[in-house]
């Protein structure tokens, strides 16, 4: 009797199990909820039990039978991939599904131009991008929702690989009228009495109040966002301060207001830009191509989106 169902079916079945919602797996693989709702439906009835628990205004639970079919689902998509990569690797060609994750901080800047270079030298890649802070990025590496993701050097576990690319240091952000805006560099110390407008993201925040916490004096944060593009309005409307270690071409917030970059020095240490990748993972010929892409594209002399001038000095602790 032949199966009714595909592997496309099992991957909605992994993301909806993962999920734990028809919507948030809808976003997860970017097909529309009624399409996955069909597929769960369809594998349901191929092999005659229920594989989710339906739990009003509460999303959906695996039962007992789904967690061990989700399970497998997992081993026959991995094994379905390894065929996928067996025919590039006879074939020589770079094509099939690459999903990268991208740091929330520069992926407006940074990623598309990246993509573009990239999906016109390889335009058989399934190229499937995610923005995402630090935290999730460690999670997609883990659960191999995500091949590989460009983020920053800040805490990454001991599981997974870092390949630095780019340093880049630490910038106050300030609005032209600053006090300390015509400075050529500024440090913690003098920017600490003045409001402060926190890009607060996971890891993110505690990297940028380290730069305070080192001299023992605490800033005065007045603001809080989550977004890049909110904080820097807000620091060109006045509202104070910022600090970040992205700077792009145009020193112009979103709502057209002007912006200094003034470089950071004292106790403070830069970042770097590279990929991570889950460690031990056997990458598939289209990583490896994206990975030597991102080398070839992501360079000190130029990278898509950012300024790389390099300040005065600094001090690494």
């Amino acid at each position: 009797m032949p199966l009714r169902f595909t592997l496309r079916h099992l991957e909605y079945l992994v993301a909806v199990g993962e999920c734990g919602s028809i919507a948030l797996a809808s976003e997860r693989v970017n097909v529309s909820s009624p399409s996955i709702s069909a597929a769960i439906s369809q594998l349901e009835a191929e092999f005659g039990l229920a594989l989710f628990v339906r739990k009003h205004a509460h999303g959906l639970s695996l039962t007992q039978g789904g967690k061990q079919f989700v399970e497998q689902a997992k081993i026959v998509l991995t094994e379905a991939g390894k065929l996928n990569e067996l025919a590039n690797q006879i074939t020589g060609k770079v094509r099939g599904p690459l999903s990268v994750g991208c740091l929330l901080t520069f992926a407006q800047v940074v990623l598309p131009q990246l993509r573009r270079s990239f999906s016109d030298q390889f335009p058989e890649v399934e190229f499937h991008q995610f923005e995402h802070h630090q935290t999730e990025i460690f999670a997609g590496l883990r659960a191999a929702t995500l091949d590989v993701a460009l983020t920053y050097d800040l805490d990454i576990p001991s599981d997974l690989q870092f390949i630095p690319l780019v340093t880049l240091p630490p910038y106050a952000v300030m609005h032209a009228s600053h006090d300390l805006a015509h400075r050529e560099s500024v440090s913690p110390k003098e920017l600490a009495d003045y409001p402060m407008v926190l890009l607060d993201l996971p890891l993110s925040s505690e990297y940028f109040l380290s730069f305070f916490s080192r001299i023992g004096a605490r800033p005065k944060i007045t603001e809080r966002t989550r977004d890049m593009g909110v904080m820097r309005s807000m620091v060109a409307n006045g509202f104070g301060y910022s600090i970040a270690n992205i700077r792009p071409l145009t020193d112009t917030a979103p709502d057209g207001r002007r912006l200094r970059y003034v470089p950071l020095t004292g106790p403070v240490r830069p970042m770097r830009l590279g990929l991570a990748v889950a460690e031990g993972a056997g990458m598939s010929l289209t990583v490896r191509s994206f990975i030597d892409h991102c080398r070839s594209h992501i360079t000190v002399a130029t990278t898509p989106g950012l300024q790389l001038k390099t300040p005065g000095p600094t001090r690494d602790f």
